[in-house]
């Protein structure tokens, strides 16, 4: 049994119907009838087939890759190749006849599966014959590039000469070629000149082992400079990648700097110390309004340092210095009593006897019963409020 055989006709595709089933006249009648497509899936022997010269690809696996692609081939084709009549391809090329010897056919897309067939000994695969894609010489280059443009193994030497040869059949207008692909013009000029490299950096481009962005910055030191060898590109780029992780790492550097520069207060935003601001001292403390408070410009030697009152600012020293009062507010030392009244002091009480807590809670919370509900709202949610009210009720 033939290799053909063992695969079976159409097998991999359903029940397509082929072109040898049909006669001309049964096919363009079925044809105007739209039973079928303009092109059908077609059983082609590989010894009819060549490859085209113009295929920018040049990978296309090792010798294992092939055979195990041509064996996965064996058992289904997911994909048919697709190619033009040899007529038609001569029209548009007539010096490559001897190149595609007396193959009837000429490979548009589908070389790598049509290599690893030949690897693995198979006689033929499914094929679309698409004349259409012939109608000129760009038309034939644009769908040999586009689909290996989506390949993500096509390198990108291998695209650079795809390019140049859409670039040529177009009479060297390169944004006649960018329209095609639907690419800048810039895009289609950064392609060309990597192709301008010397071999061997071309190689490291090809093997991935050097960015195209590199690629295309070498290629411009080239032109600055065309007398520059391959050797001069190689040092000259380890110059630029050596460059490159010295700005990384000085830039890292910074950024560790900065955060280490950098203090957090403690309603949880960064204070940057300010251009020629010394650092805080030991002795600087934050209050609890969550601002940094600075010790006096000139401290009074063997002055202890700044605490924080009750009203979240700066307590002073209590060595001949004035205290905060409950209140927040600055009461002066009395030599002879506590700054803060005591109840049943007379100058407290105002009304004689009154509690001497009600102008001070007055005086926290407003006058007026408005200004008061506000500030009692404001500091307590509405559970603690009810919880107030209870107990207020009961002490009424």
């Amino acid at each position: 049994m033939s290799v053909a055989d063992k695969l079976g006709a159409g097998s991999s595709f359903g029940r397509i119907p082929r072109s040898g089933q049909r006669s001309e006249r049964g096919r363009a009648k079925a044809i105007a009838q739209g039973d079928i497509p303009e092109y059908e899936l077609v059983r082609l022997s590989l010894a009819e087939v060549s490859p085209t010269p113009l295929n920018p690809r040049r990978n296309f696996g090792s010798e294992a890759e092939l055979n195990e692609f041509g064996e996965k081939l064996r058992k289904v084709q997911l994909a048919a190749c697709t190619a033009v009549t040899r007529a038609v391809y001569l029209k548009l090329w007539p010096d490559h006849e001897d190149r595609i010897g007396s193959a009837q056919f000429v490979l548009v897309n589908g070389e790598r599966r049509y290599r690893a067939a030949l690897q693995v000994g198979l006689e033929s695969l499914d094929f679309v014959v698409r004349d259409e894609l012939a109608d000129s010489r760009e038309e034939f280059v644009d769908n040999l590039l586009k689909e290996n443009l989506d390949r993500e193994d096509f390198d990108v030497i291998e695209r650079a000469r795809g390019v140049q040869e859409l670039v040529a059949v177009c009479h060297g207008n390169q944004s006649a070629a960018a329209a095609r692909l639907g690419k800048d013009r810039s895009w289609v000029t950064n392609q060309l000149a990597l192709l301008t490299l010397p071999e061997e950096i071309q190689a490291l481009l090809s093997a991935g082992e050097m960015a195209e962005r590199d690629g295309r910055q070498l290629a411009r030191r080239l032109k600055e400079n065309p007398a520059l060898g391959a050797a001069d590109l190689v040092s000259l780029w380890k110059d630029i990648k050596a460059q490159e992780a010295a700005q990384r790492e000085e830039q890292k550097e910074l950024l560790r700097a900065a955060r280490e520069a950098q203090m957090l207060s403690a309603d949880n935003t960064t204070a940057t110390q300010e251009p020629g601001h010394a650092r805080s001292s030991p002795d600087t403390v934050l209050s609890a309004d969550n601002t940094e408070h600075l010790p006096p410009a000139a401290p009074t030697p063997g002055a202890t340092p700044a605490v924080l009152s009750a009203d979240n600012t700066d307590e002073p020293t209590k060595d001949n210095a004035d205290v905060l009062s409950a209140d927040n507010t600055e009461a002066g030392e009395s030599s002879a009593s506590s700054a803060i009244p005591h109840q049943g002091s007379e100058a407290a009480d105002g009304a004689g006897g009154e509690n001497s807590n009600v102008p001070l809670l007055r005086q926290l919370l407003g006058e007026t019963a408005a200004d008061q509900a506000a500030a009692l709202a404001e500091a307590f949610s509405a559970e603690e409020l009810a919880a107030l009210l209870e107990a207020l009720s009961v002490h009424a």
